[in-house]
């Protein structure tokens, strides 16, 4: 019963935060007159209160910046650069095989140029960076060190795994009517958007992400003060996923693309068996390290 009050918890604090945000939406889209913006205002608003709520829920559970994972300033930016290239080494494997196989297929409708490729490694690195440092943060750093606290290490994982994998499918693709804009209009957006969570069509995007999220577990549990590789490596993913959707075409036809199919094109079947087998690869290692000391 304990564990399921402490599991639950999360949850509770994420309907508060995005209920707060459908009713702050509504004002602005009310005063602003555009009911078109309330789901897009949903989103930005829950986000921001999730970012906000870091720090009171710090202090609230009394983590400290090591529960964290967070090194001192010198370490934290060696963790940050080794992260990023844990994950260029583990993801690009699979852009590697994709482009071999044909289901990327360069985009060359558009006028390359050395400035229009800096552009967009520019800002692919800095919203994989933002990403990578939030997720992380509230994931890996706060959710992660709360559930410790309460469960074993391995229930903690699956638990916040769950949480980070079912957020990315929190959304409504739902058109809103001015005729029907009212207070309870952001309510029933958030409705379907929890709904969305278990759609039988998110199954295939869910389990990678959920592997995705215990991979980084893994690293945050297995070093101390390790929240700087975690970032690094989410941000590296992130980078290459948001480069590759600007330099590449998914082609449609290809035999192979239900192997890809999941969140981001990319995400899919493939990518969960081959962070399953280096995870796999590691405990191996570590205990056949261990058994020969």
């Amino acid at each position: 019963m304990r564990y399921i009050f402490y599991a639950l918890v999360p949850l509770l604090v994420l309907l508060a935060v995005t209920s707060s945000a459908c009713v702050l939406a509504y004002l602005i889209t009310w005063g602003l007159d555009d009911p078109s913006l309330l789901r897009k205002l949903i989103i930005r608003i829950s986000q921001i209160l999730l970012l906000l709520s870091i720090y009171p829920v710090m202090r609230l559970l009394k983590l400290s910046k090591d529960d964290l994972g967070i090194a001192e300033k010198p370490l934290f930016i060696r963790q940050l650069f080794k992260g990023f290239g844990i994950g260029l080494l583990t993801l690009l494997p699979i852009f590697m095989v994709m482009a071999i196989i044909g289901v990327n297929v360069f985009d060359d409708s558009q006028a390359w140029s050395i400035g229009l490729v800096a552009k967009k490694l520019a800002i692919a690195f800095s919203l994989a960076a933002l990403i990578g440092v939030v997720e992380e943060l509230v994931f890996r750093g706060m959710l992660l060190a709360g559930l410790r606290r309460n469960m074993p290490v391995i229930v903690a994982i699956i638990l916040g795994s769950i949480y980070y994998a079912g957020l990315h499918f929190l959304d409504s693709k739902s058109t809103i009517s001015p005729a029907t804009f009212n207070i309870l209009t952001g309510f029933q957006l958030l409705s379907e958007a929890y709904g969305n969570v278990f759609n039988s069509e998110n199954t295939t995007a869910f389990f990678a992400l959920l592997m995705v999220g215990v991979f980084l577990s893994v690293i945050r549990t297995q070093i101390k003060q390790s929240i700087g590789l975690c970032i690094g490596c989410h941000a590296a993913w992130v980078w290459q996923i948001k480069m590759s959707k600007s330099l590449f075409n998914t082609n449609p036809h290809s035999e192979y693309l239900s192997y890809f199919n999941g969140h981001s094109g990319v995400l899919g079947p493939l990518a969960t068996v081959w962070l399953l087998v280096i995870l796999l690869g590691y405990f191996g290692y570590k205990k056949g390290f261990l058994s020969a000391k």
